[in-house]
């Protein structure tokens, strides 16, 4: 019923993407999104050798035969990020699907993502970006409203306007998201002429994502009004958990604390010691205000067998 423009692009069953998210979409769970019926995305700026990221690449080709994609960063980051390496591994791995998001994705390394026959997705917070690559050569735009987890832009713009307004102003497939969390939402995104939904703070509580039960109970707790946006100051504002470390976050940017210093508040390492041990107040998680509809911690397969249905009769009910 639902067959999209980009589930046929991608060969996905569901026109769900698993958003990316830094130091929790490694293979495992990445493969069990595709395997689920969406699209898995890993993020390749966690990993620091080539040996390690090819590794990952070949534990979920180990996991699962369905399509699933990478993610290069251009967002700011205390470690250099080569994308021309990771790019190589992903050409030798045989990788079929390329999202970029961050800062402007540099001309010459996506021409090469075209030579060697990739899909490409690109993610952006406004029409403008959304053109921009479209000339490019991308072959999918991914957008994501002001409510979302994870980087919201400057604009501010939410998700009933952004993703018709992206839709509107571009001739390829848009994925859209912010605030999906369910079969309603959902609906939502397609109704407004998007081909499929990006979905990543419902994927935090789910059985097989990597963080500590402690966090996923935590956060079964939060509603839609516990997150708060940090990093607005380095013009790389984040939406997340309203927890003690995000609002040092704030105190710090507040201070007029150098980039440096406040890269060292949301570090990875913090974030993997909350992650792992489940001190709740360790580091920052990217967390959307979607979390306030999430009430259960399913398999990612149940998640999505309950969006897909929940979104039919929710199609079905508008009739009557």
């Amino acid at each position: 019923m639902f067959e999209t423009k980009v589930t046929r692009m991608l060969g996905i069953k569901y026109p769900i993407i698993g958003g990316c998210m830094m130091h929790l979409s490694k293979a495992d769970f990445v493969a069990a999104i595709s395997n689920a019926g969406g699209l898995g995305i890993m993020a390749s700026a966690m990993y620091q050798t080539r040996e390690d990221f090819a590794s990952a690449l070949d534990r979920i080709h180990e996991l699962t035969d369905q399509p699933f994609a990478v993610n290069l960063n251009f967002f700011p980051a205390m470690r250099p990020i080569e994308n021309d390496d990771y790019l190589e591994v992903m050409i030798e791995k045989g990788v079929k699907v390329v999202e970029t998001s961050g800062h402007s994705a540099p001309e010459d390394l996506c021409a090469r993502f075209k030579n060697v026959g990739m899909t490409w997705i690109h993610k952006c917070v406004a029409p403008r970006y959304a053109l921009k690559v479209q000339d490019m050569g991308a072959d999918i735009v991914t957008v994501v409203g002001y409510e979302n987890g994870g980087a919201t832009g400057k604009l501010d713009i939410g998700t009933l306007v952004l993703i018709p307004r992206v839709v509107e102003a571009v001739k390829i497939p848009v994925i859209g998201g912010g605030g999906v969390a369910d079969g309603r939402s959902l609906l939502a995104v397609l109704s407004m002429g998007a081909s499929a939904a990006i979905i990543g703070t419902r994927l935090l509580l789910t059985r097989e994502c990597p963080i500590h039960d402690n966090v996923k109970q935590a956060l079964l707790s939060a509603t839609e009004t516990d997150t708060t946006l940090i990093m607005r100051s380095i013009g790389g504002t984040h939406r997340a958990w309203n927890n003690s470390a995000a609002r040092k976050c704030l105190e710090v940017e507040s201070a007029g604390c150098s980039l440096e210093e406040i890269l060292g508040v949301v570090s990875g390492e913090k974030a993997r010691k909350m992650y792992e041990i489940g001190d709740v107040d360790a580091g920052v998680i990217s967390c959307g205000q979607s979390i306030g509809l999430a009430h259960d911690i399913p398999p990612v397969v149940e998640l999505f067998e309950r969006i897909m249905t929940e979104a039919e009769a929710q199609y079905k009910s508008l009739g009557s």
